[in-house]
């Protein structure tokens, strides 16, 4: 998974107050990432609890404090 293109597609998901699309992103992007790239990331391998706290650990452990909880919400 190019976690480039998922960083870059969730700030994307998360600033848009309309409908989203793989080519919406690309013309915001004009083109940098097209949105066959966005959709190949989004097909491909499906994120495991292992592979997520690879991915945000991190940045948790910059912010994380003796007396601190995080709660994670998966709606699915």
């Amino acid at each position: 998974m190019n976690y480039n293109i998922l960083d870059l597609y969730s700030d994307y998901l998360l600033s848009s107050f309309g409908q989203t699309t793989a080519t919406g992103l690309a013309r915001l992007l004009e083109g940098e990432i097209s949105h066959d790239q966005v959709t190949r990331m989004l097909a491909s391998e499906k994120l495991t609890a292992k592979t997520w706290w690879k991915l945000v650990k991190p940045q948790v452990r910059q912010i994380e404090r003796e007396d601190g909880v995080m709660i994670v919400d998966d709606p699915l």
